[in-house]
């Protein structure tokens, strides 16, 4: 298994990011601070110093070899911007097989497809190269972006959680659901 993925799609770059990555990352997380704010849990303003980047991308680098978790940057094809990021979560192996997907592209990415097309680079790695049975991605029910993303990806309801995650601050209701490996 290759825990540093170099994927390619037609508009994009896919990998883990290493430690020059740092200052473009936190670019990208300045740049879609407001944008991603209502989605995410509440950020400590550390999160966007260039300090807590590195030390992002050498905890995910550390989870990838691990086996744990893998935080994948989508770049442009010239990999010098990044466009989106997702992250195949909690990793659990021996008779699970799964993991969590999480995600977020940026404002001025959105409605271009780019995620859908990175998401099915990362979903065939995973189910690929990986071994993965099951990933499961979870979203709040008034984000309808994301149930058609996840929709399109095939990615099926499996329930409703009530307080699941704490999102900006509150305990938010999630739609649950996962997807399969192809065959499986």
């Amino acid at each position: 298994m290759d825990a540093a993925p170099r994927l390619s799609t037609e508009h994009t770059r896919i990998r883990l990011a290493d430690a020059a990555d740092a200052p473009e990352l936190l670019r990208y997380r300045v740049a879609n601070r407001a944008h991603l704010a209502p989605w995410e849990p509440l950020r400590e303003e550390a999160f966007y110093t260039l300090e807590h980047c590195l030390r992002s991308i050498a905890e995910g680098r550390e989870h990838a070899r691990l086996d744990r978790g893998y935080p994948l940057l989508v770049f442009d094809r010239d990999e010098t911007e990044i466009l989106a990021t997702f992250t195949f979560a909690n990793v659990v192996r021996g008779a699970f097989q799964a993991c969590h997907l999480g995600y977020g592209v940026a404002e001025r990415a959105q409605g271009q497809g780019i995620m859908h097309e990175a998401l099915q680079a990362g979903l065939d790695w995973a189910f690929g190269e990986l071994g993965l049975h099951r990933v499961m991605a979870n979203h709040l029910p008034r984000n309808q972006r994301s149930a058609r993303l996840l929709a399109r990806l095939g990615f099926e309801r499996e329930g409703y959680a009530r307080r699941y995650l704490q999102i900006a601050g509150v305990w938010e209701d999630h739609v649950l659901t996962a997807r399969i490996r192809p065959g499986g």
